[in-house]
């Protein structure tokens, strides 16, 4: 089976993709296409899809650049693939060419961005913790800072975990209350005691909140999809000891 992933026509012309789990080498709760070396996985089984990433995205597996992600607001710019450890971060801007900058996410909002008339590029590692807390306008002001205009920067949230499969507690909701007292309208009540957070809701609020050019989500839930989509939350509830991670890519 080849490799799957969604695009959209608003990062034309960047060849792009948030790859499904179709094509992938690994086998067991893995099967697919998983990218995460920190996943359980054989090591050797992530390489190889990784590999298949790259060269779907036309390039050398060392031009695939991925970071330690830690759940942060912090962005890097890159200018050529890292020679030792990545750093720890949770985006990555680039105006390099050739250069692919990739996120793993498994339920967490993976978001490309791209001006093509300024030749700039960015992919973002988007949990709620690092929405909350400014990543997707930290990446903003990096993509700036090399020479992007703001109103023309297109934005796309690929396959997230939707409203309806994100459950979520009291404190969950007073912690974002206490951050951003704006978001309360992302969450509807669920069970007694929970509430239902709209992860790509709240996304697309702060990146249009920031004016950019354009911004959607696309659609795909990865709760609701085992077929096509890892979903740590429903790794969880079936009991699973560990989960794939998708890859999201995006060639300067």
């Amino acid at each position: 089976m080849s490799l799957q992933a969604v695009t959209s026509q608003a990062l034309a012309p960047y060849r792009h993709g948030f790859f499904t789990r179709a094509g992938g080498a690994s086998s067991g709760i893995f099967t697919g296409l998983n990218c995460g070396f920190g996943s359980s996985d054989q090591k050797e089984a992530v390489a190889l899809n990784r590999d298949r990433v790259a060269e779907a995205m036309d390039v050398l597996p060392e031009d695939l650049v991925t970071v330690h992600q830690v759940h942060s607001a912090d962005v890097v710019v890159v200018t050529a693939p890292f020679e030792e450890a990545p750093p720890r971060a949770d985006a990555m801007v680039t105006a390099t060419p050739g250069l692919v900058l990739s996120v793993l996410t498994a339920d967490c909002q993976p978001v490309l961005l791209a001006d093509a008339g300024a030749g700039v590029v960015a992919a973002v590692h988007a949990g709620w913790r690092g929405t909350l807390d400014g990543i997707l306008e930290a990446t903003l002001d990096a993509m700036e800072g090399q020479g992007a205009a703001r109103e023309r920067i297109r934005a796309v949230i690929g396959p997230t975990i939707s409203q309806a499969n994100y459950e979520v507690g009291q404190e969950f909701l007073e912690t974002f209350e206490a951050g951003d007292p704006d978001s309360l309208r992302f969450f509807a009540n669920g069970a007694p005691g929970k509430y239902q957070f709209d992860l790509p809701g709240y996304g697309l609020h702060r990146l249009r909140q920031a004016e950019i050019g354009q911004a959607e989500w696309c659609g795909h839930c990865t709760y609701a999809d085992p077929g096509r989509f890892y979903s740590y939350r429903r790794s969880v509830h079936d009991g699973e000891v560990d989960y794939g991670r998708l890859i999201s890519a995006i060639r300067s």
